[in-house]
């Protein structure tokens, strides 16, 4: 084995008993517990394996190292976290637009302006407020109590108190509280399917392995945070804290950085771009209008004007109620999300990396088949609820096997909350189940009066009865040589399917010893089973993969186990034993790849990968608090299937962001288009920067945010994903931008015009080229239902109606309350320029369904030339 020092507390300050070296990963790597032997261990932790520390030694390494515990995790102020939402290239825009306007003396246009950003930032805010909880998950997953043995005593103690040395007792239904090098085990078994994926609980055995063994196969060594299901055990305490396997985990997820989702990302670049464009432009209309001959201050006002108009103030807000909606629409498909940009990334997902136990699989070992009197019985049901028919039905034959498996037995399920829970080992709590589908129950047992425990090198068990009948159970080959018949090719059959199998037999008037059995034993059946794939999940991975989003399996679990489950699937892509580390890696490696990714998982050792991936997807039921507070979705019915539902309700929801987009910017570029122009020519303002807030927001709110209540388009599962390169407007969406920003432009400048060359005051003038605004945006929302058809597919939309009547009755408070004609600057109209209003926004809207046809054709006809 490598060679090692011992453990010097004062020294290295490490919570190991391993070879002082600079990292954990070096440590790690040149000295491992599981590759030495006993005496070894023992020797490096300066201890006794029978009588434990003294209490000396141990109060002298927790002064030295302190508490068995995780260190707590560190969270920005919230000081700081309400500043972090003002670091945003438009948000200093509006900042520097308001202390400008405020400079030049009109606090009412400030203060709206500043009110603005104080919504936004507020809104941020509150989402940031859900902070990281994984960390604090892992610290109270570790806390238990546990059986230590010092000063050659036996006493309970928390957890915490454990430090390298400490001699521990493990029996079942313990949690074992630290990492142990195991010295002694009798039938021990222990689930760590939290940490390493394995479905099944592992039998746990002192044997000395290679240094190189894989996490899930270090079969003498127990984990801190898995538990214990059956047998005893002794270990020594060889690292506690941050040191453990679940503290390396802790690391992973404490360093590993969330990533932006693919719309911040876009949406960030397209801030940028406009932040630049907005600044060049403001700063090109001061020098023309100074080199006019302009008074410097004026200008700064038109440029204050242009820039804020530009700017899509409501956009932050109608993105956060839009996924709010998203989420709403997501849970009652049975998937919680805890992060509002989770909903859009769904639709976004190019691949699916999927833990197998307890998302694509039931987590519950279920018997499918029984072979018994020479006919093979299938078992319908899933998981541990005693629900379930046999085909053929179940005859003497199946009874007399089931009610053996039910006798030779410590297991037994219990009904909590309407969930039926396995209380013991799954195997044998698969057997009372199949039991209980054939009608039998515990009450059908005779009293037990003797027993042969399961053991490794025994490979059954055996139990005796008041009736005197001894029943086994074990693996296959063990028991047909008890009872002295060939290999079972029907048992190679089922082994080949990928299923556990256990040989059921059965003695009269003998003891249960294996002297006694050999050769008195009668083979009453097989009983096959396994971790069944869900039904519905198969359908889900299917309609994902129609969809072009690739499903990827990665796993803890045994490779054969992983490509068997696989099958069934049609995933081609499997990663079986993959290690915590490898799993974040993995999911790096598709992001570099250019990859939306959306990761699965339930256990402790899913965390890092969750947090990293484009969207982290846990389980509810099943699933660790570890992986539910490191996942930005939860499913609250652990399946694959409720991922489909979710993935179609996050492309229904990017549609929307789109469409609102697309509605929005128009407006915005209208806006600063018609400053410019003002500028340009020499005129007065059409818009002062006050009515450009007033219509940006109301209209944001009240109309745009009617998007986001859009019924999802037929077909949004049939199409592949969008490229995550794609930027968020696209040539086509561009050219739809400008077209309307052009008709907006031309409308509100004719109509301002066109007023005053009537006589109309400015006050009038400006109302109504507001009004046009507004009342093309109103015929411009109506084109955005969809953006490429003239008629929509999708359903009505009631809130469309309702934003429609709410933004006319706001314009005419506008336009008629003294205190708004005070407040923004307008006047009231007479009827004539409202029918000028009506025909322009009716012009608008038939020119953008006219476009929208013409780019139809243009598709169309370049379809028919590539075919």
């Amino acid at each position: 084995s490598p060679a090692a020092t011992s453990w010097r507390p004062s020294a290295t300050r490490t919570r190991t008993c391993e070879q002082a070296v600079p990292t954990a990963t070096a440590e790690r790597e040149e000295v491992a517990h599981h590759g030495l032997p006993v005496p070894e261990v023992v020797l490096l932790a300066e201890t006794d394996q029978h009588d434990g520390l003294s209490t000396g030694q141990w109060r002298q390494r927790f002064t030295d190292l302190g508490p068995n515990e995780l260190p707590p995790r560190r969270g920005r102020h919230w000081s700081l976290r309400l500043l972090g939402q003002l670091h945003h290239p438009l948000i200093y825009v509006l900042m520097v637009a308001a202390a400008i306007t405020a400079a030049l003396g009109e606090v009412v246009d400030a203060s709206v302006v500043l009110g603005v950003v104080v919504i936004n930032a507020v809104i941020g805010f509150v989402q940031e407020a859900r902070a990281e909880k994984a960390l604090d998950a892992l610290v109270s997953m570790v806390r238990t109590e546990v059986t230590v043995v010092r000063d050659g005593l036996t006493a309970r103690v928390p957890s915490v108190e454990l430090v390298p040395g400490d001699v521990v007792l493990l029996d079942a239904g313990d949690q074992v509280g630290a990492d142990l090098r195991l010295v002694g085990a009798s039938e021990l078994r222990i689930d760590e399917s939290a940490l390493t994926g394995e479905s099944v609980p592992v039998t746990k055995d002192p044997v000395v392995l290679p240094p190189g063994t894989a996490l899930a196969d270090r079969t003498n060594m127990a984990y801190s945070g898995t538990l214990v299901t059956a047998g005893s055990g002794r270990g020594v305490v060889v690292a506690t804290g941050s040191e453990t396997e679940i503290g390396r985990v802790h690391r992973l997820v404490s360093t590993t950085a969330a990533v932006q989702t693919p719309l911040t990302r876009k949406l960030a670049h397209f801030s940028q771009v406009l932040t630049v464009v907005i600044l060049g432009l403001a700063a090109f209309s001061v020098i023309v209008g100074v080199l006019r001959g302009e008074p410097f201050a004026k200008m700064v006002t038109a440029a204050v004007a242009l820039a804020v108009g530009a700017i899509p103030e409501g956009l932050p807000a109608a993105v956060t109620v839009t996924l709010a909606i998203g989420v709403a629409r997501m849970a009652r498909r049975n998937a919680i999300i805890r992060r509002l940009p989770a909903v859009e990334t769904l639709g976004s997902t190019t691949v699916i990396c999927t833990d197998k136990t307890g998302t694509l699989t039931a987590n519950a070992m279920t018997v499918n088949v029984v072979v018994a009197g020479g006919v093979r019985h299938e078992v319908s049901g899933i998981g541990y609820a005693p629900e379930g028919t046999f085909a053929p039905a179940a005859d003497e034959s199946v009874r007399q096997c089931l009610l053996a498996g039910l006798a030779c037995n410590d297991a037994r399920i219990v009904e909590d909350d309407g969930r039926w829970l396995p209380v013991g080992d799954p195997t044998e709590a698969a057997l009372v189940v199949a039991a209980r589908k054939a009608g039998l129950d515990v009450t059908d047992v005779p009293e037990r009066v003797g027993v042969l425990p399961f053991s490794s090198e025994r490979m059954f068990m055996a139990t005796k009865h008041a009736d005197g009948v001894v029943y086994v159970k074990g693996a296959v080959e063990r028991v047909l040589d008890l009872a002295g018949l060939p290999h079972s090719t029907e048992a190679d059959e089922l082994a080949a399917a990928g299923l556990r199998l256990l040989a059921i037999a059965r003695a009269a008037d003998v003891e249960p010893t294996e002297e006694a059995l050999r050769g008195n034993v009668e083979l009453l059946g097989l009983v096959a089973m396994h971790d069944p794939a869900r039904p519905e999940a198969i359908e889900a991975v299917r309609a994902c993969q129609a969809a072009g989003v690739e499903v990827k399996m990665i796993t803890g679990d045994h490779p054969v186990t992983a490509r068997s489950i696989a099958a069934e699937f049609g995933i081609t892509d499997v990663h079986a034993r993959v290690a915590p580390e490898e799993k974040l890696r993995l999911v790096k490696q598709f992001q570099a790849d250019g990859h939306v990714v959306a990761m699965t998982g339930d256990g402790v050792n899913d965390a890092p990968a969750l947090r990293r991936a484009d969207i982290g997807v846990a389980m509810g039921k099943g699933g660790t608090e570890v992986a539910k507070q490191a996942a930005d979705m939860v499913l609250t019915d652990d399946n694959f299937a409720s991922i489909r539902a979710a993935v179609e309700e996050g492309r229904a929801v990017f549609d929307n962001l789109r469409k609102f987009i697309i509605w929005t910017l128009p407006t915005n570029m209208a806006e600063g288009l018609v400053i410019l122009t003002a500028i340009l020519l020499g005129a007065a303002l059409p818009i002062l920067p006050v009515q450009i807030l007033w219509i940006n927001m109301t209209t944001a709110v009240a109309l745009g945010l009617t998007l986001a209540f859009e019924p999802r388009e037929p077909g949004v599962m049939q199409r592949p994903p969008l490229p995550p390169s794609l930027p968020l407007l696209t040539r086509s969406l561009v050219g739809r931008i400008l077209f309307v920003s052009a008709i907006l432009l031309a409308c509100a400048f004719g109509a301002f015009r066109w007023q005053l060359s009537a006589g109309a005051s400015l006050e009038v003038a400006r109302t109504v080229a507001v009004n046009v605004f507004v009342g093309a945006q109103i015929a411009y929302l109506v084109n955005c239902r969809s953006l490429d058809r003239i008629r929509p597919r999708t359903g009505p939309n009631r809130w469309l109606l309702v934003g429609i009547a709410l933004t006319i009755a706001l314009q005419l408070a506008l336009t008629y309350v003294p205190f708004m004609n005070r407040l923004f600057h307008t006047a009231p109209l007479g009827w004539q320029p409202w029918l000028v209003v009506l025909a322009l926004s009716a012009v608008s809207y038939v020119l953008v369904e006219l476009d929208k046809w013409r780019r139809a054709l243009a598709r169309s006809s370049a379809g028919s030339a590539s075919a």
